[in-house]
């Protein structure tokens, strides 16, 4: 973490690395180790060789080989073929169940040696009385696909992602504004936005509602704001934040308005699946989806300078008039604001976590800004990893589990006050554990001016308790 006194943030930052590029690679879906044949050639030789003759000796290997074959064929409906010791779960279709009937028929009937399970083998009763199930017309679509009734939370299921939308599509709103001087029009700003309260309080991005000179934000000009139903409104602008790129619009209604539900973005994983909704190219109503691809993308990997962000960066499809739109769980849940792209690849695009927006609203309504506070280190998560290696390259360096290392301290800042050294692992602070920089950056929050102690670990385990007054970042660069 850079906590150096931020300098300016370039206009367009540069990302630091070159193109890249995808390569496709195709799977065959046959089966490779497992088939099923009524050739009588190939039927022979499955008793004539011993390996095979061995590999039904076992009737339980048996089952699972046959419940393997099932499962590499096809994907359908759920079986749970369950005996004494072996639980064998199998996803197939139905023309495949009544296949492997069949062919678990003659198997059984042609090979000797599992001719004492022709009665009683639960796999061929499974195929078969699988195969005489009953179709429920009602729980499936037109596509023959079954519907999403026993889908749990987060589950993708077939109607997951078009729920999803629907839950929140009526809260997303476009957003444009006009930049006029002397009655001429300059530029026109659009973007998106979800209400999140039926009040009329909006979300968005800084950037669509508002240019910064200096310290204060200056409005763009008219905000226009346009609900899904095809209201408008006025929007005004009630406070907006240049280093999140985050935004506060509220507009009046004389009915309540639809309201979006905000989730947590703290336990998302990379992989889940999310729902990207906003008006790119002002084409309202427009969704797409994707996965997580990293859950705490750091600035300083986008070669974004200034105060320490993180973001949840997606594949989701952005275009320009996206920003301010929502990024939605599968519960129908905001979890980010999507923010930007990177212009020169697909596939990378980046949203504000949640959960920092929810801090920033609060910021906005007890401060009317946001108050960072500024240390002046440069940090370092530790990691079992990272401290083995460090501890081969110095044998005094302290035995620590985890913390936070500090490899800079910038001259004259508050730390440097307080007593802080390159070195030092920062292992409590303000009386509670740490093992991450943004443990720190929660448990400071807006304190600002007030005294907070910091215990330090420095090489041959010396202990020492530090007092450090932060001070506020200067939120002019």
């Amino acid at each position: 973490m850079d906590q150096t006194r931020p300098g300016p943030t370039p206009k367009s930052a540069q990302y630091p690395y070159g193109p890249l590029s995808y390569s496709g690679t195709t799977f065959s879906s046959r089966p490779k180790h497992f088939f099923f044949s009524h050739n009588p050639v190939t039927r022979r030789r499955v008793h004539s060789d011993p390996a095979n003759s061995r590999m039904f000796r076992n009737p339980r290997r048996a089952a699972l080989l046959l419940a393997a074959g099932a499962a590499a064929a096809g994907a359908g409906g759920l079986l749970d073929c369950r005996d004494s010791a072996t639980a064998v779960s199998v996803s197939v279709s139905t023309p495949l169940r009544h296949f492997l009937s069949a062919a678990s028929t003659g198997l059984l009937s042609r090979n000797p040696l599992l001719a004492p399970w022709q009665g009683g083998f639960p796999i061929l009763n499974s195929f078969a009385s699988a195969s005489d199930a009953p179709i429920n017309a009602s729980n499936q679509g037109s596509g023959g696909i079954s519907d999403d009734s026993r889908c749990g939370r987060g589950c993708l299921g077939r109607d997951s992602i078009a729920n999803a939308a629907a839950a929140v599509g009526p809260a997303v709103v476009n957003i444009s504004c006009m930049h006029e001087i002397h009655g001429w029009a300059l530029e026109k700003s659009i973007g998106s936005g979800t209400i999140i309260d039926p009040d009329g309080t909006i979300l968005t991005c800084a950037h669509v509602v508002a240019d910064f000179q200096s310290t204060k934000a200056v409005l763009r000009g008219k905000v226009s704001v346009t609900l899904q139903d095809g209201r408008e409104f006025e929007g005004h602008v009630i406070n907006a934040d240049r280093h999140s790129d985050i935004a506060v619009v509220k507009i009046k209604s004389k009915t309540p308005l639809p309201a979006a539900r905000l989730g947590s973005s703290c336990n998302i994983r990379p992989g889940e699946h999310v729902v990207a909704l906003g008006c790119p190219l002002s084409l309202q109503n427009t969704v797409t989806s994707g996965i997580v691809s990293c859950v705490d993308r750091k600035s300083s990997d986008l070669g974004l300078g200034g105060i320490r962000r993180e973001y949840l960066q997606t594949d989701c499809a952005i275009n320009r008039g996206n920003s301010g739109g929502p990024l939605v769980n599968l519960d129908g849940e905001i979890i980010g604001v999507n923010v930007m792209k990177v212009w020169d690849a697909d596939g990378l695009s980046f949203a504000v976590p949640i959960d920092s927006i929810v801090k920033i609203v609060e910021h906005f309504k007890r401060n009317g800004r946001v108050v960072r506070p500024w240390l002046g280190l440069k940090m370092l998560d530790l990691n079992p990893m990272v401290i083995a290696q460090l501890k081969e390259r110095s044998s005094s360096f302290p035995d620590v589990r985890k913390g936070v290392l500090v490899p800079m301290v910038t001259p004259g800042c508050p730390a440097e006050r307080a007593g802080f050294a390159p070195g030092d692992v920062v292992v409590e602070f303000d009386g509670k554990p740490v093992e991450s920089i943004k443990d720190i950056i929660d448990i400071m929050g807006d304190k600002v001016g007030v005294p907070i102690e910091v215990l330090v670990k420095r090489a041959n385990n010396v202990s020492v308790i530090l007092t450090v007054i932060p001070e506020e970042a200067d939120a002019s660069r």
